[in-house]
């Protein structure tokens, strides 16, 4: 597994955490078993879940128009929101991979139907970007 997977996975884990403290808790991953790299990737993730957090959640209430937010499961939720995040405001990481990662992240960590769910929501929110799904935004130098 590599560090991109591990950091995901630790921020989805410190998300996780968060939401049950209900958003009470520090904003830095300091204090979390993980290796300096994999500290590296995902302290931005964790800061940009956090700082975007209320336009990501509204992405989730839109696109999950016939499931009442409080009703998704903690680890559901917050893998949303990392692929959200990700897919919104992380240029230099294709959608498709924000996705892919997500679905695999959720049938580690979530229920049975947790990847199917978080499938259809993400396709959903892909479909209304306005950038190239398959590949990272290039940066003018």
């Amino acid at each position: 597994m590599g560090k991109r997977r591990r950091a995901r996975e630790a921020a989805i884990q410190y998300h996780f955490w968060r939401d049950l403290q209900r958003g009470e808790g520090p904003e830095k991953i300091d204090d979390f078993p993980a290796k300096p790299r994999v500290r590296e990737f995902a302290q931005p993730l964790i800061e940009g879940m956090v700082a975007h957090l209320p336009e990501i959640d509204e992405r989730i209430r839109r696109y999950c128009e016939n499931y009442e937010f409080r009703r998704i499961s903690a680890v559901d939720r917050n893998v949303l929101r990392l692929a959200i995040y990700e897919m919104l405001h992380r240029d230099d990481i294709p959608p498709v991979v924000s996705i892919n990662e997500a679905i695999e992240l959720a049938k580690t960590f979530g229920g049975a139907e947790s990847g199917r769910f978080v499938n259809g929501i993400l396709d959903r929110v892909r479909k209304d970007l306005d950038r190239p799904a398959r590949e990272a935004v290039k940066k003018e130098l």
